[in-house]
């Protein structure tokens, strides 16, 4: 019985590889570039499975262009705002993600950039990479710490309830979450404070941290409006999505000073990044990369296998999300 073909969009760590290269008949991306929607469409339409990650746009038009055999996507990531799932499963595609495995390493990062935000971190690397630093003097890049601080989170899911915890046993900050979901009860288990208001949260935080998906929903959830209402001495982190923050007002507030600093991983249309944002001295600004760590990038590809795994067994893969 031939195996099935699956189609990787990017490399993955050589242990996953490696097994998917033992159970299927597998085509990989050696150039590791991004594929075009041309090629997208190739690959949909000449395998079992796809094997996607965030940099794929799978939109209704892709699919219905291509009138795909394969019968998964299997994504490498959590958040799978690049794929139209409502088409995919009108076409009967499947849909999985990779979560849960990238919490603690995303949770790591994030407190990460509170701290080089919070202690100019990027700004001191930027004067002493460019021969500018004098010496050591008693006012010189002068930060703020965290804790005793108010830490609010804009989301409550598992890599907020993560950072909580960080902030709160390792940083004695005073931790307040805003969630549609979230409940006294719930934000009582985790030693934390429920604010009802969103607004309410932005405007009593001394640093705010982003935790919801990129979808319809949240898109420019924090506006103009929103980042006036955070604090001028708070600082912003986004470790979620771009598109959660309207990035030109974030650009306003921050050359104005209307916010202290941001520590951010994530843009709104990347790669691209505009040369504004990164010139500004109270960004620390990083590529993508909360969850990219050996150990999490070869258990997400793990996972990807499970889920295909189960797909061909004819089971209902364990992290479906259509």
């Amino acid at each position: 019985m031939a195996r099935p073909k699956v189609t990787v969009s990017r490399r993955l760590p050589a242990a996953v590889e490696q097994q998917l290269q033992e159970r299927y008949d597998i085509t990989l991306n050696a150039g590791d570039d991004r594929l075009s929607a041309d090629a997208l469409a190739v690959a949909l339409d000449s395998s079992d499975a796809l094997v996607s990650t965030l940099g794929d746009p799978i939109s209704a038009d892709l699919l219905g262009r291509c009138r795909p055999r394969a019968q998964i996507i299997a994504h490498f990531g959590v958040g799978y705002d690049n794929i139209d799932v409502t088409a995919a499963r009108t076409m009967g595609i499947t849909v999985t993600n990779t979560p849960g495995v990238l919490t603690e390493d995303t949770a790591d990062l994030t407190i990460a950039l509170l701290l080089a935000s919070a202690r100019r971190m990027s700004e001191g690397d930027r004067e002493l990479r460019a021969g500018n630093w004098t010496g050591w003097r008693p006012t010189h890049l002068l930060g703020t710490r965290l804790s005793g601080k108010r830490l609010g989170l804009v989301g409550f899911g598992r890599i907020a309830q993560a950072v909580a915890r960080r902030a709160r046993l390792g940083f004695g900050m005073q931790v307040h979450a805003w969630s549609r979901s979230l409940t006294d009860d719930v934000a009582a288990q985790h030693g934390i404070q429920r604010i009802a208001d969103l607004d309410d949260l932005l405007g009593s935080s001394d640093f705010v941290s982003l935790h919801v998906p990129g979808n319809a929903d949240t898109l420019h959830l924090i506006d103009a409006a929103r980042l006036a209402r955070i604090p001028a001495h708070a600082h912003l982190v986004n470790t979620a999505r771009g598109s959660v923050v309207d990035q030109e007002a974030l650009i306003d507030a921050l050359t104005y000073r209307r916010i202290a600093g941001a520590g951010l991983d994530v843009f709104e249309h990347e790669p691209a990044v505009p040369a504004e944002l990164l010139a500004l001295p109270n960004v620390c600004a990083i590529p993508h990369m909360a969850s990219a760590t050996v150990e999490s990038r070869t258990a997400m590809g793990m996972l990807v296998i499970e889920n295909l795994d189960a797909f061909f067994a004819g089971q209902q893969p364990p992290n479906r999300v259509n």
